[in-house]
């Protein structure tokens, strides 16, 4: 925004603000959040914190301290931010998703060389692992996670040398003692299992195949009570809707046997054609700016087999949902999901909630491009994850701006 704009928004800023810090002790400390606020609003190339005290006409070591020494509960002012992007949006689903932050040195807490996706490989990056509240019209990240890769954490070093130098890089960026290397599914069920603390569950997960294809994640969901619909490669294996377990006969000596399939189950992307191209429905998810978005689908009831099905007490596995995008000019399904959805719930919410994670893949764009996201240039841990809750709190900022018609909300 240019100075002119965020003036006519200095109400508004104000009152968010003060509900936002709230949870912040002193006057000084939500004084400088406000301004890292503003800082992060206002136009400008870079949003790293000189740049920003440049802008702002402030010296830079004010916003500097706020963010890497004050002491103030980041998790307090996230579960605000939580509550009141939720309350306002009424998201159809939250997605779970992870972002790249490209880095050039190896100080940053948690640089490895990993994949991202941003970059589309392998490459020298931070990588944070995000829960979004999502609609067609917007999204808002409500809770974070820095992804910390095996070389940052002792235990998992191939040797004494190595286990001292992750040592030693903790202690430069003052990764807590708590945190350790594990995966980024497990990262994502954190962020569930905190936003349940703030009361807060999700209408529906969704989630790309490098969550969606975890058997253990989707798991972890059900064990939950969540509802989800997740991305999964057409390799994943499940038993055809009317497969049955056999009961195998008791020899009368030890534990009776369980119930299990005989018929062996077979990759989705099988029981899709088998069902042809003939089955597949046209389905229009949603209205774009300049058309709708159409496509060919196949819809399909089955019982996902994989490494660790979890039958009931019959043996039977419970029934899901496959959904495959079958587009008229290929001779194979381009994408596949499954959903626990419930049995009658129609297919074209099915389309929608699974093709729902267009809009985080928008808003990346403008937290990264307009507000600064990946703009960080701290060395501390507990830097990182203030500057991006401090990012969310703008992009739900200007989010609710503009839903309020005639008010310049550019960001």
């Amino acid at each position: 925004m240019t100075p002119d704009e965020l003036a006519l928004l200095r109400d508004e800023l104000e009152a968010f603000a003060a509900e936002l810090f709230a949870p912040l002790r002193r006057a000084d400390q939500r004084d400088k959040g406000l301004g890292y606020l503003r800082g992060l609003l206002l136009d400008g190339r870079r949003k790293s914190m000189q740049p920003m005290a440049e802008r702002l006409g402030i010296d830079h070591q004010r916003l500097q301290q706020f963010i890497t020494a004050s002491t103030w509960p980041v998790e307090a002012v996230r579960a605000r931010i939580a509550r009141r992007a939720v309350e306002s949006l009424a998201p159809a689903a939250w997605v779970v998703d992870d972002t790249g932050f490209p880095k050039d040195g190896t100080a940053s807490p948690g640089v490895a060389r990993q994949y991202s996706g941003t970059l589309g490989k392998v490459g020298n990056c931070q990588v944070g692992v995000s829960v979004h509240a999502v609609t067609d019209q917007a999204s808002c990240p409500l809770d974070w996670r820095l992804f910390l890769p095996a070389a940052w954490d002792p235990e998992h070093a191939a040797d004494e040398a190595a286990a001292a130098r992750a040592g030693r890089r903790r202690a430069h960026c003052r990764v807590p003692d708590s945190e350790v290397h594990r995966p980024k599914w497990r990262l994502a069920l954190e962020m569930l299992d905190e936003l349940a603390t703030w009361h807060l569950t999700a209408p529906v997960v969704v989630a790309d195949a490098g969550y969606g294809d975890n058997a253990h994640f989707r798991n972890a969901l059900d064990e939950r009570g969540l509802r989800w619909i997740v991305q999964v490669k057409g390799l994943a294996t499940a038993h055809p809707l009317d497969a049955l377990p056999h009961q195998p006969p008791y020899g009368g000596l030890g534990p009776r046997p369980k119930p299990r399939y005989r018929t062996r189950p077979i990759p989705l992307a099988e029981h899709v054609r088998a069902a042809g191209r003939a089955a597949a429905r046209t389905i229009t998810w949603r209205h774009g700016s300049r058309d709708r978005l159409t496509g060919d689908f196949v819809v399909l009831r089955v019982r996902l087999a994989g490494r660790r099905p979890r039958p009931a007490e019959n043996g039977t596995i419970t029934a899901c949902w496959l959904l495959a995008q079958w587009p008229a000019h290929l001779a194979e399904p381009s994408h596949y999901w499954v959903s626990n959805l419930p049995a009658d719930t129609p297919v074209e919410d099915l389309v929608g909630l699974a093709k729902i994670r267009w809009r985080i893949e928008h808003d990346y764009r403008e937290l990264k491009t307009a507000l600064g996201l990946d703009h960080f240039e701290g060395r501390s841990w507990t830097g990182w994850h203030r500057h991006v809750t401090l990012v969310t709190a703008a992009h739900l900022f200007v989010t609710l701006a503009r839903s309020r018609p005639k008010v310049p909300a550019r960001a």
